[in-house]
């Protein structure tokens, strides 16, 4: 059990009632199986073989990927951690951090935003001589330099007031209640600049109470078109290089320029584990939730992934350690840097500051210029062994795939006061767009050499390996959801059964396992603080995106898999405008757009209607509609998806504000769901 007198610095406790959840799974793994049978064996001889094979397939991915979601559920841990055993034993002792803020565009980041989110990470209550701030300026702007400069005199008066009074959160504009508008402003891309505004070595860089104060860094990199700048993953290599100058803090924290520090005491709560006597040595990341401050009272986007955070995160983390999700994590530098792991290594605390620079502020800016130079990379092993990875819009799951794959172990902690709050967005289209991107990426994960059961074979456990396939298999799920979507209401109006007759056995399975799943989804958003209404959204959202977000994404994959397109970064909007911010209070689903995912949307929820309103009329007329037992569960879903799809019937034909559908977009959807209707399916 470990050397004798060790106390630990966390402890960890597997969830409680699992034997239930464990029988509720085998059933519902017995119905899946039911359900195949059924498929297998009673295919019709003639007539919609096509329609019953599509309707197989989807059932054999569904019951797949249900598989994979089990590997998170199985076996969840609960993590805690002892700050006062912390602050007794290694006080004098704590690493120097390096926390990197990057941002790309200050139309859409606003430096306002940017800046509070580098003022709430100063303040943490950590020895402000440890702590060096560095932003990342991919966007040039002279706008977020001199926000960046004043915000380092404002520091003097903003820290030991926070410290004074022990405020939580500590971003000035959630503090004060203000909120943060966009500014147009023009900037140079090509422009390299390192500049060192407060320098922590310095005795005389102190606030208004003679405290010292951290150091805080802007780098805008040279970025030119011949040259690849790699995004995100770019800018944070470029950071790994330059801190490694500057500060060398054993220690790295990645904070998106929007995911303001929500807790004072996360820093202290991640050393935790890192200094841990027995187990901290082994540990490459504390992952912290990815949380929002901005979502509306049910969630009408789901974009707060409560189950994901709650439930699947915590399971994951019992198999050696959860995803990196590219915000809220604090990385052990070597880590990152592509060191493998040896059970003889040791982190050195002790060491203290020794890793700092030597030499004046001017010439540790000259030193740093090459480090963030376009040609830098050439010719290393920058983004390939070292640092985070390139050639995926999600470089951050790769990366933390790649350090566990290395031997070392990952830690997710989800604290009861939310570590970092961020902006979560507030339209449907920018919801959709980011899920596209986020998926397009995850799949060029699973369809290369980067998938978890290729890159982790023999190197992590197998339910780890599962648990990054749940989110790299995403959009694999957009063909039988679109399947199961259209296929049995176009059955449904021609009168053609796709299920069993509601006397039949074989309708059982078919009833229980949709009833057990989606009571077990509702009592899981319930207990993960989630409200009816909001489970609902999610429902709707996880149709949409699936119908939309994942179909582009194959598309998009493909395209880029083949060589035909090229990856690109899209940021998500962090500004909105007033009208549009109203309706998003109101809970009102926001179009307003001829995007082509609307197009899809706008045509499903036509085809449905139109399916559920020909069979009831035919039934209505007493016309032949075939089998009406044999045709139960089409109607309940066609039904279901009618009602799931009010907001775009609304968007439609009710509303007549400017976030409706468009009337292109109407008349587009409403012509090809007729023509799909009137298509003969034999």
């Amino acid at each position: 059990m470990g050397r004798e007198g060790y106390v630990p610095l966390f402890e960890t406790k597997e969830a409680k009632g699992r034997i239930a959840y464990k029988i509720y799974a085998i059933s519902v793994f017995v119905g899946v199986c039911l359900i195949w049978v059924y498929r297998a064996t009673h295919v019709p001889k003639e007539g919609l073989r096509w329609a019953w094979f599509c309707m197989f397939g989807a059932e054999i991915w569904f019951g797949f990927y249900w598989i994979f979601t089990q590997s998170a559920r199985w076996r969840p841990v609960y993590r805690s951690t002892f700050k006062e055993r912390l602050f007794h034993r290694y006080e004098d002792e704590l690493p120097g951090v390096d926390i990197f803020v990057c941002t790309a565009d200050p139309t859409i980041e606003p430096p306002t935003l940017v800046i509070n989110t580098v003022l709430s990470v100063m303040a943490y209550n950590y020895p402000p001589e440890k702590l060096s701030i560095y932003l990342s300026d991919d966007g040039g702007s002279d706008l977020t330099f001199y926000a960046l400069l004043e915000a380092s005199h404002f520091a003097k008066h903003w820290i030991p007031f926070c410290r004074k009074f022990k405020i939580d959160p500590r971003s000035p504009a959630v503090y004060f209640g203000t909120t943060s508008e966009p500014h147009d402003t023009e900037h140079a891309n090509q422009w390299l600049s390192t500049k060192i505004l407060i320098d922590g070595r310095d005795t005389n860089a102190v606030d208004i109470e003679g405290s010292a104060l951290p150091t805080l860094v802007y780098m805008a990199r040279e970025k030119r078109p011949q040259h690849p700048h790699n995004f995100k993953a770019g800018a944070l290599n470029a950071l790994i290089r330059v801190s490694t100058v500057i500060s060398n803090g054993p220690i790295i924290l990645t904070v998106d320029c929007d995911m303001y520090s929500n807790n004072a005491e996360s820093m202290r709560d991640a050393m935790c584990f890192f200094m841990d006597e027995e187990k901290g040595h082994e540990i490459a990341y504390v992952q912290f939730p990815q949380k929002f401050d901005n979502l509306s009272k049910n969630d009408i986007y789901a974009n707060s992934f409560k189950a994901v955070q709650r439930v699947e995160f915590h399971g994951i983390d019992g198999y050696g350690g959860p995803l990196y999700i590219g915000t809220g994590c604090f990385f052990r530098r070597v880590s990152l840097c592509g060191k493998k792991y040896s059970g003889e290594y040791k982190e050195e605390w002790k060491k203290g500051m020794e890793g700092r620079a030597k030499g004046s502020v001017v010439e540790l800016e000259e030193r740093t210029k090459g480090l963030a130079s376009c040609t830098c990379e050439e010719n290393t092993q920058w983004g390939k062994e070292m640092g985070l990875k390139y050639g995926c819009p999600v470089e951050d799951v790769i990366t933390g795939l790649a350090i566990q794959c290395r031997g070392w172990k990952s830690i997710y902690l989800n604290p009861t006061r939310k570590a970092f709050l961020g902006l979560a967005p507030t339209t449907l289209l920018q919801t959709l767009v980011q899920h596209k991107r986020w998926t397009e990426g995850q799949l060029q994960i699973f369809l290369t050499k980067h998938c978890s059961f290729i890159q982790g074979h023999g190197k992590i456990k197998l339910r780890l390996q599962m648990g990054y396939a749940i989110y790299n298999a995403w959009a694999l799920s957009a063909f039988p959801t679109l399947c199961y979507v259209a296929v049995p209401s176009l059955a449904l109006l021609n009168g053609i059964s796709l299920f069993p007759r509601i006397s039949n056995p074989w309708f059982v399975p078919f009833a229980y396992v949709t009833v057990a799943k989606h009571a077990y989804s509702l009592v899981e958003a319930l207990w993960s603080e989630e409200t009816v209404e909001s489970w609902w959204n999610q429902q709707r959202m996880w149709l949409y995106k699936r119908t939309t977000s994942y179909l582009f994404a194959n598309i998009g994959a493909a395209l880029q898999l083949t060589g035909l397109a090229k990856s690109a970064f899209t940021i998500t909007a962090k500004a909105t405008d007033n009208e549009v911010a109203k309706r998003y209070d109101r809970e009102i689903m926001e179009f307003g757009s001829t995007s082509p995912m609307f197009t899809v949307l706008a045509t499903l929820a036509m085809v449905n209607f139109l399916c559920l309103v020909g069979a009831i009329k035919r039934e209505a007329m007493g016309d032949e509609v075939g089998d009406v037992e044999a045709l139960v569960l089409q109607f309940v879903l066609c039904g279901v998806l009618v009602i799931i799809n009010w907001p775009i019937y609304q968007g439609l034909f009710l509303r007549k504000d400017m976030g409706r559908l468009p009337t292109s977009v109407a008349f587009t959807s409403i012509g090809l769901a007729v023509l799909v209707c009137l298509i003969p399916m034999y």
